[in-house]
């Protein structure tokens, strides 16, 4: 029996359907480019993976994409009309959502921030691929996408429904001068992100989720410089020189993606937005963690220096800048310690900045690099208004104690005080009796 139309397709933001396959870095759906690659393997003639390359005369056209988008640059069949961050000013004039409202990314004022309760920890499932099955890695001319299997769920964080990942990409900067990330916390950049995506399970794709609202789901996390390697990204980017050039691909073996993201679920900015390129479909909830992921320098610089897009110029700087709020709240899962800021300090790009909602107050890192998770205490008007539902076990426990040990202490100073005050009464009123002294007799030394 025919499936009838859902009634969520009367919903559609965007102008058409057609729009999904411009959809920020051409999603995938891990069935569907399960069956792409079962059409491939009839046509070998055409694709040599050689281990780890492909190197495509004919383009494999993944799902959410259309055949002149996969088309590499300089082939016949390739849209005049295409978008690039060079031409952001003008991308609403192509793309209408992208002057909308509602447009990602932001600035994050930590000060204006708002706690909410409902934001709990966001439960991640089915994250940690196998090692036997692959996942697909590709140059799409903006960025490196790994398309993930819909077997990874986000729920919790306050969704009203689970979401399924579909793929993740990462955005950086160019070199030191440069860094990369999308959204800017107090007017700091990092030196790049990554965007986990995912769809609504309400829908039976991300081409059908991505213009209704709400449809969409991303995790966000800044990438900062540490001093050492980070294994999980190395695994995937000992994999970029054989996708070098824009349209080629590759595969990655399975491992623990939430290696990517911060260890720390339950710390997270929430809010309303967009995809971050054309079409810029405003249905995206936000989630960007407060702590971040830190790589190494020389990881950062494959990220800069590896990959290259149109007319072979090398990727750099694919980020979008911040978009207004329009009167739009962002939500956080924590406390937030404000920060004083010193006489003549002002926004800043790069460098050892604070993690997100830290406050700046404590370095982001212990000396041997490890990331310090940010405060979770509140100051000045928030304590007022937040203190009753922001005491947990550990901070009841603290206070008990702290109590108990104040009444102790008072009580011992009122012994002491006590003791001393009846000391002077007591030498006053039991005076010793008088001894007289006399040397013996005689007959007494006899005795």
């Amino acid at each position: 029996m025919p499936r009838p139309p859902s009634r969520r397709k009367q919903l559609i933001w965007g102008s058409s359907t057609k729009d999904c396959a411009q959809v920020e870095a051409a999603a995938w759906s891990f069935e569907a480019r399960t069956s792409a690659q079962s059409r491939m393997r009839s046509r070998r003639s055409s694709v040599s993976w050689g281990g780890s390359r492909s190197s495509l005369r004919t383009p494999l056209v993944l799902p959410g994409e259309s055949a002149e988008e996969a088309q590499p640059k300089g082939l016949p069949g390739h849209k005049d009309r295409h978008w690039s961050y060079r031409d952001m000013p003008e991308w609403a004039s192509m793309f209408p959502n992208c002057g909308g409202h509602m447009q990602s990314p932001i600035n994050i004022d930590t000060a204006a921030a708002s706690f909410s309760s409902k934001l709990e920890p966001l439960l991640l499932s089915g994250y940690d691929v196998p090692p036997n099955e692959t996942l697909p890695l590709k140059n799409n001319g903006h960025t490196l996408l790994l398309g993930l299997p819909n077997k990874m769920t986000l729920s919790g964080g306050g969704f009203p429904q689970p979401y399924q990942a579909v793929q993740l990409h990462l955005h950086w900067g160019t070199g030191h001068t440069r860094p990369g990330s999308e959204h800017t916390v107090d007017g700091h950049r990092y030196a790049g992100e990554i965007h986990v995506v995912h769809y609504s399970s309400h829908f039976d794709s991300f081409q059908e989720a991505a213009s209704e609202p709400g449809g969409l789901a991303v995790l966000a996390a800044f990438l900062q410089v540490g001093l050492e390697i980070n294994e999980p990204y190395q695994h995937i980017l000992k994999h970029l020189s054989d996708i070098k050039e824009e349209g080629e691909e590759t595969v990655v073996a399975g491992f623990d993606v939430t290696k990517l993201l911060p260890d720390n679920f339950d710390r997270y900015f929430r809010y309303n937005g967009s995809l971050t390129t054309p079409p810029c479909y405003q249905t995206v909830n936000w989630t960007v963690f407060n702590q971040t992921v830190r790589l190494s320098q020389d990881q950062i610089s494959v990220l800069e220096d590896t990959l290259q897009g149109e007319d072979d110029e090398p990727i750099q700087s694919n980020f979008r800048l911040p978009q207004s709020l329009y009167g739009r709240s962002v939500l956080s899962s924590f406390h937030i310690l404000q920060r004083v800021q010193p006489p003549g300090e002002g926004p800043s790009e790069g460098g050892d900045q604070p993690e997100p909602g830290a406050g700046g107050g404590l370095p982001s890192s212990l000396p041997d690099g490890t990331p310090r998770e940010g405060p979770v205490t509140a100051s000045g008007k928030d304590v007022e208004k937040q203190v009753g539902s922001s005491l947990h076990t550990g901070d009841i426990l603290a206070i008990l104690f702290g109590s108990l040990f104040a009444v102790t202490a008072l009580a011992f100073l009122f012994y002491v005080h006590k003791h001393r005050s009846q000391t002077p009464r007591l030498r006053a009123g039991a005076a010793k009796p008088t001894a007289i002294y006399a040397p013996a007799t005689t007959d007494e030394n006899a005795l």
